[in-house]
């Protein structure tokens, strides 16, 4: 097998480290290996215990290459979400040299686009184009070849924080991997949940994780928003072990196995048993009452990502509705109550198969990692992202940049300019 054709997806999360290892050929991706493993080093998307995280990351690498049969793993296509995170639009206008607009314009122009005042302490992630304009026409996806004088790119700008990364990346290489490119984790979810006529329709994507829940905002088939919120999957376990007064473990096998978020829809007088610490007696406990502690977090979400929606002016592109996805999505009646506080048609999102992808896999709590696989690709390396060099992080803590010189990107801008 090889070597150069194999990719590698690596979603470091909050809940779990998972690895997908594909094979790239003329037919596309075949899913070779999987890994799984319960995260312990990470909060809400950022790492705040480096041993824990890299055992994580090894053991789901392990868990992953032994199913595939491959040992020589060294670089891999990272995930990265957190409250860190902050993203923007922005535009960018070049003069085109000659008639043709060729693919120097088109980087320029990018670069134009991306030279805005940002923290000295973030660094820019992607920088994905929305549309381009060329003199008078609008709703350009691809000028390369088209004639003009004047080269305008309208693009979805993301940032995070460069010690927060440098953290991650710190991690991946310490498990013995070296980070090939870092995606924002709700780009990559929508690469492998979202058709191609819903991006261009228009949908939202709620992505559900377990510290984070991660909103990426489609239209035309451009991201023109994305967004992360501090609110996950473990807030909703939280809730119920301080109702219920249970430990997290037996609050998250409630939640699962007995979750619901519509206490109407459920027996009222249907009980369940939960155990208390070690040492105490199990008791009943009424289902209602779960869904109702259950149905109080999903309404706040619900409502967060509703404003935020309305605060951006974005409902009334939202004609497609709302997806949600990742392992929060499948607490029962999810979707239900989110079509009803959302006012937007709602339904739970699925990986689309691809590869051999296995019935186990076709879950929304594999949606990132899958996507990350899709994006690690050859083809798509590059296309709709800043790419990254191959520094270590020591490497670039010490030249102050894991992603490229943006400064110096900044001076070449200014030369094209004046």
């Amino acid at each position: 097998m090889d070597g150069k054709n194999v990719s590698v997806a690596l979603d470091v999360g909050t809940t779990k480290v998972c690895t997908t290892i594909g094979f790239q050929d003329e037919d596309g991706i075949e899913i070779l290996g999987v890994g799984s493993h319960p995260s312990y080093g990470l909060k809400k998307g950022s790492v705040v215990n480096i041993d824990k995280t890299v055992k994580s990351i090894r053991c789901s690498l392990e868990e992953a290459k032994m199913m595939a049969g491959v040992e020589d793993i060294t670089s891999a296509t990272i995930g990265i979400a957190g409250n860190h995170i902050y993203c923007f639009n922005s535009s960018g206008v070049v003069a085109v040299k000659n008639s043709e607009i060729t693919q120097k314009d088109v980087d320029r122009v990018l670069e134009a686009a991306k030279a805005v005042l940002i923290p000295s302490d973030r660094e820019v992630l992607h920088v994905i184009p929305q549309e381009f304009r060329v003199d008078s026409t609008k709703g350009v996806k691809n000028p390369i070849g088209m004639c003009g004088s004047r080269l305008e790119a309208h693009v979805h700008v993301v940032t995070g924080k460069t010690s927060l990364i440098q953290n991650i990346l710190k991690c991946v290489e310490a498990s013995g991997i070296k980070p090939n490119d870092i995606i924002l984790q709700p780009i990559a979810s929508s690469r492998s949940v979202l058709t191609a006529e819903e991006k261009d329709l228009g949908v939202v994507l709620i992505d559900i994780g377990g510290g984070t829940t991660d909103i990426a905002v489609w239209k035309g088939g451009s991201l023109i928003h994305s967004q992360i919120v501090p609110v996950g999957g473990n807030h909703f376990t939280n809730d119920l072990a301080v109702a219920l007064k249970i430990p997290h473990n037996e609050a998250e096998r409630v939640k699962i196995n007995h979750g619901s978020v519509l206490a109407e829809k459920l027996n009222q007088s249907a009980h369940i048993t939960v155990h208390g610490l070690s040492g105490t007696k199990a008791r009943e406990v009424q289902l209602g009452e779960v869904a109702k502690v259950l149905g109080a977090r999903a309404e706040e979400l619900f409502v967060i990502v509703k404003n935020i929606v309305k605060d951006k002016n974005l409902s009334d592109l939202v004609t497609g509705g709302y997806i949600i996805t990742g392992g929060g999505a499948l607490i029962k009646d999810l979707a239900e109550l989110g079509e009803y506080i959302l006012e937007k048609p709602t339904k739970v999102g699925y990986p689309r198969p691809f590869g051999g992808m296995t019935t186990i896999m076709q879950n929304p709590k594999f949606s990132t990692v899958l996507g990350l696989l899709l994006e690690s690709s050859p083809e798509n390396m590059g296309k709709t992202y800043k790419k990254k060099n191959n520094k270590s992080a020591s490497e670039a803590l010490e030249s102050g940049d894991i992603f490229g010189r943006f400064s110096d990107s900044l001076r070449n801008v200014f030369k094209e300019i004046f």
